[in-house]
C-alpha cells in the first residue's frame, strides 16, 4: 500500500489535524533542539520546518517519522504531546546516546552536512567575507539553489556552524564539571575540556575566533554570551577553591582569564602532527593552570 503525501495528526484529545504542527513545535521545544538544528537534521530549510509547524504546510508520514528519530522520541510521543521535557544543562533527547557524562573526553567525527562541511573550508581557506555560496557550492558538489534551499544566506550558514560548535562545547564542559566533587577537580576537569576542545576541534575553535567579528550584531551578541559562559564556569571554580585556601593567585579573575585564553588560543599554534597528542597537551595545560593559581593542596 503505498505511503501518503501528507497525515492529519489527530491527539488522543480529538484534536484538529493543524495541530500536528503545533505538536512539532512543542516536542522540539521539549527536547531542546533548536529549529535551525532540527531543520538540518531531517534536510529540510528553517523556513519550511517553520511552516510545518505553522500549520502551512503538510506535514508527510516520512517527514514525521524523521523528525522523531532526529529528536530521538517516538512518532506517538510526538502525536499525543507527550514528550519529555529536557532537564537543563543535559544534551537534546537525539544526541543523549553519544554525548553521555562519561564520554565527554571522547572525539568522534563531527555530525556535520557536506554543506557545513564544505563551509568550514572555505571560510577557513579565504575567510567569511572571501566565501561565497557559489565556492561552497563547488567544494560541496550541490548546486547553489540547492544550498539556498537549506540555508537563505551565508550568514546563516556560519551562524548554523558556531550554533553547533557552541552546543558541543557546552555539553562537554558541564559534564566535566560533573564528573568531579569539588572544586579544585572541577576547575581541572574545565581546563581539560577546554584544552581538549581546541586541540581535537581546532579548526571550529579558530573558526569561532576568527569569524566571530563577521557576524550580524544580534548573532555576535548571542554567541558572545555563551562563550562568556565557558569563562564564567571556571570563574566560578576559582572562586569556591580561592574561598578554601586551594588558590592563591593575587588577581583572581585576571588569572582565571588567562587559563581560559591560553586554552583558546591552542588552534592558533597546535598541529596533530605535533610532539603532544591532545591528551598530552591536556594534562601539562591542567598543570600550567594550577600553577597560574598558586594551588596550594590542604594537609589533611
Amino acid at each position: 500500500m503505498p505511503r501518503p503525501e501528507s497525515i492529519d495528526v489527530h491527539a488522543s484529545d480529538g484534536s484538529a489535524p493543524s495541530a500536528a504542527g503545533v505538536r512539532v513545535r512543542r516536542a522540539r521545544e521539549a527536547a531542546g533542539v533548536s529549529l535551525r538544528s532540527l531543520s538540518s537534521s531531517i534536510g529540510v530549510s528553517p523556513a519550511t520546518l517553520s511552516q510545518i509547524e505553522n500549520g502551512k504546510t503538510g506535514l508527510r508520514v516520512d517527514r514525521l517519522e524523521a523528525i522523531a528519530a532526529a529528536l530521538g522520541v517516538g512518532v506517538t510521543e510526538i502525536i499525543e504531546g507527550t514528550v519529555p521535557r529536557r532537564a537543563a544543562g543535559k544534551p537534546p533527547n537525539s544526541a543523549a546516546a553519544a554525548q553521555s557524562p562519561k564520554r565527554w573526553r571522547h572525539y568522534g567525527p563531527l555530525d556535520f552536512s557536506p554543506i557545513l562541511l564544505a563551509a568550514v573550508d572555505e571560510f577557513l581557506a579565504v575567510g567569511y567575507h572571501g566565501t561565497t555560496m557559489r565556492r561552497i557550492s563547488t567544494r560541496c558538489g550541490m548546486s547553489v539553489p540547492g544550498i539556498y534551499n537549506y540555508y537563505p544566506s551565508k550568514q546563516l550558514i556560519l551562524v548554523d556552524i558556531l550554533d553547533r560548535t557552541m552546543a558541543d562545547l557546552e555539553w562537554r564542559a558541564e559534564a566535566a564539571a560533573a564528573s568531579e566533587d569539588d572544586a579544585v577537580g572541577k576547575f581541572c576537569a574545565l581546563v581539560e575540556n577546554l584544552a581538549l576542545y581546541h586541540t581535537h576541534r581546532r579548526r571550529l575553535g579558530f573558526l569561532g575566533s576568527s569569524e566571530v567579528r563577521a557576524l550580524e550584531a544580534s548573532n555576535q551578541r548571542v554567541v558572545s554570551r555563551r562563550r562568556n559562559r565557558q569563562q564564567a564556569l571556571v570563574d566560578e571554580q576559582v572562586q569556591a577553591a580561592g574561598a578554601l585556601g586551594h588558590f592563591r593567585p593575587p588577581h583572581p579573575e585576571d588569572a582565571a582569564r588567562a587559563v581560559v585564553t591560553m586554552c583558546t588560543a591552542l588552534p592558533t599554534w597546535w598541529q596533530p602532527d605535533g610532539r603532544l597528542t591532545p591528551e598530552q597537551l591536556a594534562a601539562e595545560y591542567v598543570d600550567y593552570a594550577l600553577g597560574i593559581m598558586r594551588y596550594q593542596p590542604q594537609s589533611p
